[in-house]
């Protein structure tokens, strides 16, 4: 039956024939004699069936054909549109693009800086350039440390602090680490900031070619222990003592200008020299410096940092980082002498009335660009120089006193 309606259909596209009725279709013949058994309303429904093909079947074939004549027309280029049946190839799920943050992120939190606390050997002065210029540009944060600095109430106080445990730091003179090892304190020299003495005699009342010899029979006072023991000494003669004008020296403490103009005073035996004179020229006084030299003191550091012996194995990565710091500022102070000096002046007003320019240059000559560089024959002159006056029985190996923090214990 179905190549019977196939061959109709065929028939009517070809021949464009319009059939009357059912019987006039071409599947009604011998060869398809079944059919006309059929009753008059099959024959009916099946002419609907067949008409309703006929209508439908051209439009599909017209469609085909244009398909067709326009593929021959354009042939498939790669710039040709081409058509995807819907439901073929289903549309990919839509993605959310990632959202742009709303605020930068957070900043990284820089590590915590290590607390380290220093006393100075004095009142805050000119000499404490390179602890001063390191904490206002940063030196010492950049080496993760937060440096503190207090000032003793008595000069012997940075020693005794420090070899207590008290304090981390100390700043003081290598004579005076001499005399307080000799004693016991556990106390090791990691970095020198002036390599000379800032130290020295001064007088009121006396001419420049004054003698030596004659200054112990002036009222005479000292400032700290160095003083007292390797200073007096060398200008206190064993005559002067057993006379009866001998006046037993006196200790000042920090009253040196005090001492000098209230005070009965006339010679100190351990000033310092940049700022005293200074400070008296303002009461009208003048003053006469004698350096150690003319003393036959060996020459030593002038300003040292000390730590506790006993810090070194576990906080010595600390004492190199504040070295660094140091190392950083003295250089840095060099190269810009005059801005050190506004920065140092700015910050602490204080220091602009005990520091001139010509001061200023003499401490500049004096500091030391590599403090942790160590000068081993320094400490064994002194402790030969200590020795040989008496004032000490034995003399202490250089790495009991002395340390270059980048080359360890």
């Amino acid at each position: 039956m179905l190549r019977c309606f196939l061959r109709t259909v065929i028939a009517m596209r070809s021949n464009h024939h319009t059939f009357a009725s059912a019987n006039d279709l071409p599947w009604v013949n011998t060869r398809c004699t079944p059919l006309r058994r059929r009753s008059w309303i099959t024959n009916i429904c099946t002419s609907a069936i067949v008409v309703g093909l006929t209508i439908s079947f051209p439009a599909y074939t017209s469609a085909d054909g244009a398909l067709e004549t326009a593929t021959q027309d354009s042939p498939l280029q790669l710039e040709s549109d081409v058509y995807i049946p819907e439901g073929l190839w289903p549309d990919p799920p839509l993605m959310q693009a990632p959202r742009v943050a709303d605020s930068p992120p957070e900043p990284l939190t820089p590590p915590p800086l290590e607390t380290v606390s220093i006393m100075l050997d004095w009142f805050l002065s000119p000499q404490h350039a390179v602890i001063l210029i390191a904490h206002e540009k940063g030196f010492f944060q950049q080496q993760r440390l937060d440096v503190g600095w207090q000032i003793p109430g008595d000069p012997s106080l940075p020693t005794k602090l420090l070899a207590a445990g008290e304090i981390d730091l100390a700043l003081g003179r290598q004579t005076q680490l001499h005399l307080a090892a000799h004693e016991g304190a556990p106390l090791t020299r990691i970095a020198s900031l002036v390599k000379t003495p800032l130290n020295a005699i001064v007088a009121i009342n006396s001419d420049d070619d004054a003698e030596l010899e004659t200054l112990g029979s002036r009222p005479l006072g000292f400032a700290t222990q160095e003083g007292q023991q390797l200073v007096v000494p060398l200008l206190i003669s064993e005559t002067v003592r057993q006379s009866e004008q001998y006046a037993k020296p006196r200790a000042i403490h920090f009253e040196a200008v005090e001492s000098l103009t209230e005070g009965g005073i006339e010679i100190i035996a351990d000033a310092f020299f940049h700022t005293l004179p200074s400070r008296l020229a303002t009461q009208g006084l003048s003053a006469t410096v004698i350096r150690y030299d003319d003393l036959s003191i060996p020459r030593y550091d002038g300003l040292i940092v000390m730590a506790n012996r006993n810090t070194l194995g576990r906080r010595m990565d600390t004492w190199i980082r504040f070295v660094v710091a140091l190392e950083d500022a003295a250089n840095w102070i060099i190269e810009n002498p005059q801005l050190a000096l506004d920065r140092v002046t700015e910050a602490y007003p204080r220091l602009k009335d005990s520091l001139t320019d010509d001061h200023w240059q003499d401490l500049l000559r004096r500091l030391s660009l590599t403090p942790a560089a160590l000068d081993v024959h320094r400490y064994q002159a002194m402790e030969t120089f200590l020795q040989q006056r008496g004032i000490t029985s034995e003399m202490l190996p250089v790495e009991q006193l002395a340390i270059d923090p980048h080359l360890g214990q």
